[in-house]
């Protein structure tokens, strides 16, 4: 027998010295030689106004090079699959652990990803239905929407013992994609006047579709592919020569020597508008998709996107398609009651899968539901749910404002599981601005003090307690508290919502007065969205401002994106007698040697590409005879280089005054974006400046109604006030203003409440409340009424 002795060694181990990320000189995007020293094992909240640093920090320094080392333990023929990341521009990072990102971004739109496709549920239940279903009819693809069914035959050339043999082979895959809507669920039909105007020829300028006019690419196809008369009005073709209009295969043919591609009508505009995501289309071919095309359940499969054969199979009466169409909580209650010792090690896993789901505050989800319908705080959630049951420890996981789309009842759960994480033994690193997150930190980094170019240092680094007495921007507003309204608005009209039935509405009909403030609000899955974006009537005068992200390429900036490029290119164009597209990095003003992108990029396979700023123009994107033409003293490279401030005073008075361009000007500063430069890529944004950036160009439109959906997504506390003189403001000038959102300042400072719920899923679709915020403080009938009086203290 060995023995023990119970003397503890004086010095620790050299292995458990480690108990620290040590971070020095970080220098990514605005930090300015950020060093901070997290303690490991420990929940590590990150603070600050938005665009102060905290995701450059957390995000692309410390998560960033976590990754990059562990990729770097592959071999190279691995890494040249796996995205290239380029080492941080940091002097010491120290103490790494493997990170885990659980990040906001949306899940893909792509029509075939679904809650299930993405989590692995789905793959569970195949393979469930493919050993217990009844009658069997394959294997676990016989069950997939996104495998088709496949036979073949055919001869096959083999080398064998120096000899070519041919022998016959055939092959057969049996999958669940429904073969009418390809398992997207949805088919569409085409309004034909929307195509065409049957009283004209093809070359009297017939088509009406985007693109397709008669002196351009497609007029030269249709005029000379021989199978009609492009001078005949299309209302007197053979049925034969409509059939060639609208559906003819792809056939090879020649017009003036060249060798052309004709497609039908209808094809054509399938693979060219259909294809995409609808919202990612310019603005013109949206609204002719739109008008033209109508997306119906598939007749065939019922919108399920399964085979009949797939539909067939059932346990206990239940097919796979209706086991995905069931609230996750029934689907976990249906689960619990299959007693099959053949399949027990699956069924445990799908049962820990799909409470992880209820655990998590989204079991009012089915597992049919399209990812890309997802809100951004649902998308984080279903992400988490892969790690919540993980025996990993000594793990850094990094979450950015994992309480977004939160109702604060649900704060509470998401704050349990963030400390659970911690007690296993993990690094919790936490970018968040909602006091009641903040609260349960062990260490508190707050970041600024500003925002942009004023921001970028470390402020404070502490305790909770600390940081409410450091003076600090986020220290000041920790513990401020909205005071409920003395006197509301009164509305000037209402719009009527009746019969409203999306998703898990029940019959809701509800009167959302006009002219004032008035938010939607209720727990997580109550049905908000549903309400106001899903039922509000077409021709309502609605803008609409929802949480999708804002699609941009290094070369988009905000004065790209917000249109206000353009009236500063015609002003430097009527100032030096030249032509606007000289004054356009993307156009011909470009610099050729680095083709307008400023920096010069070169490829290193499965290294990290390098970046070096153009010699010939030194990162200014444009050519030098360009930067000779100036307006008010300033050449184009120097205006992109201001801010939003610098360049709203440059554009406001003298020889520069430029109206149009100061009037975008003036909404970019209400919105709280005055920091940024005019020419900062888009992709350097941070979640809650795009945000904003949104807002302002919405700004504009000629709606009497917007709808906004969660605008205090990703803003610090102070910003929050600048938000809501905001929305008065817009109230003030007539607008009618409707949001959707959780931050009880947000709540307090509104003129009408409606507070839907009173659970999510099929728990909730109802109104459980309609009034001012007075009464429903006063009533405390529903959880929002609670939380509200909680924190108004009342």
């Amino acid at each position: 027998m060995a023995t023990r002795t119970d003397e503890q060694p004086s010095v620790p181990h050299a292995a458990d010295s480690h108990d620290l990320i040590r971070v020095h000189g970080a220098r990514v995007n605005n930090l300015k030689d950020v060093s901070v020293e997290l303690p490991k094992r420990r929940l590590t909240v990150f603070t600050g106004v938005s665009g102060s640093g905290k995701s450059s920090l957390v995000f692309d320094t410390i998560a960033a090079e976590s990754q990059r080392l562990i990729n770097e333990t592959y071999s190279a023929f691995i890494q040249g699959f796996m995205p290239t990341l380029a080492r941080p521009e940091v002097d010491v990072l120290d103490g790494l652990t493997t990170a885990i990102l659980v990040d906001q971004r949306r899940m893909g739109a792509d029509p075939r990803s679904t809650v299930g496709t993405a989590t692995d549920a789905n793959a569970m239940l195949r393979i469930l239905f493919s050993r217990l279903g009844q009658p069997h009819i394959g294997s676990p693809q016989a069950f997939s929407f996104n495998v088709a069914s496949i036979s073949g035959a055919g001869a096959v050339t083999l080398e064998r013992g120096g000899k070519t043999v041919k022998e016959r082979r055939d092959f057969n895959i049996t999958g669940g994609m429904c073969p009418r809507c390809e398992g997207r669920g949805s088919v569409t039909d085409f309004d034909l006047s929307q195509l065409y105007d049957d009283g004209k020829s093809l070359n009297e300028g017939a088509l009406t579709i985007p693109g397709y006019s008669v002196d351009g690419w497609y007029g030269r196809i249709f005029s000379g592919c021989g199978f009609f008369d492009p001078d005949k009005p299309i209302r007197e073709f053979t049925k034969k020569e409509l059939h060639d209009l609208l559906h003819k295969e792809p056939t090879k043919i020649k017009v003036d020597n060249v060798n052309l591609t004709y497609e039908g009508l209808i094809p054509k505009i399938q693979k060219s508008f259909l294809s995409k995501d609808v919202d990612a289309l310019q603005p013109h071919v949206r609204a002719f998709v739109e008008r033209a095309v109508t997306f119906t359940a598939c007749p065939d499969c019922d919108g399920t996107r399964l085979s009949e054969a797939a539909r067939s199979s059932k346990i206990k009466g239940l097919n796979i398609a209706d086991a995905c169409a069931m609230q996750i909580t029934d689907l976990a209650e249906w689960v619990r009651g299959l007693d099959e010792p053949s399949v027990a090690p699956l069924l445990g896993k799908l049962l820990h899968a799909l409470d992880s789901f209820v655990e998590i505050g989204l079991g009012y989800l089915s597992l049919e539901r399209p990812a890309g319908t997802l809100s951004g705080g649902e998308a984080q959630r279903v992400k988490m749910i892969r790690h919540l049951g993980s025996s990993l420890t000594d793990v850094t996981y990094v979450f950015d404002e994992p309480t977004i789309g939160l109702h604060p009842h649900d704060i509470q759960r998401m704050n349990r599981l963030l400390l659970r994480l911690r007690d296993k033994g993990n690094t919790v690193l936490v970018v968040e601005h909602k006091p009641e997150a903040i609260a349960i930190a062990d260490h508190v980094v707050d970041l600024g003090p500003g925002a942009g170019t004023a921001g970028g240092t470390v402020c404070f680094e502490g305790t909770l307690d600390g940081l409410r007495a450091s003076g600090t921007l986020t220290g000041r507003h920790l513990d401020d508290r909205a005071a409920l309204k003395e006197k509301v608005r009164t509305p000037t009209g209402t719009l009527e919502i009746r019969g409203a039935t999306a998703n898990n509405l029940r019959d809701v009909d509800v009167d959302i007065p006009l002219g004032v403030l008035v938010v939607v609000t209720g727990v997580a899955g109550s049905g908000k969205s549903s309400l106001v974006h899903g039922s509000i009537p077409a021709g309502a005068d609605v803008v609409s401002i929802d949480q999708g992200a804002i699609r941009g390429s290094r070369r988009s900036n905000p004065a790209t994106y917000t249109g206000l490029l353009d009236p500063i290119r015609k002003a430097f164009a009527k100032a030096n007698g030249v032509k606007p597209a000289l004054f356009s990095a993307n156009s011909e003003g470009a610099c050729p040697g680095c083709n307008g992108a400023g920096v010069i990029y070169t490829d290193l396979a499965m290294m990290a590409g390098v970046a070096t700023i153009c010699e010939e123009c030194e990162g200014r994107r444009f050519q030098a005879s360009v930067l000779e033409y100036h307006l008010g003293g300033r050449d184009i490279s120097e205006v992109l280089a201001m801010s939003v401030t610098e360049a709203a005073e440059f554009f406001g008075a003298g020889q520069a005054r430029t109206p149009a361009a100061h009037a975008i000007l003036g909404r970019l500063s209400d919105v709280g974006l005055g920091y940024l430069s005019l020419g900062q890529p888009l992709t350097t944004l941070s979640g809650g400046e795009r945000q904003r950036l949104k807002l302002a160009t919405h700004m504009a439109a000629d709606g009497g109604v917007y709808v906004l959906d969660e605008p205090t997504t990703g803003l610090h506390l102070a910003d929050v006030e600048q938000l809501l003189g905001l929305l008065d403001r817009l109230v003030d000038s007539g607008k009618s203003v409707i949001v959707i959102e959780h931050h009880q300042a947000v709540m307090a400072h509104a003129d009408w409440i409606v507070d839907l719920g009173p659970g999510a899923g099929h728990d909730g679709g109802r109104i459980v409340f309609e009034g001012t915020p007075a009464d429903l403080v006063a009533a405390r009938s529903t959880l929002t009424g609670e939380h509200l009086a909680a924190y108004v203290g009342r």
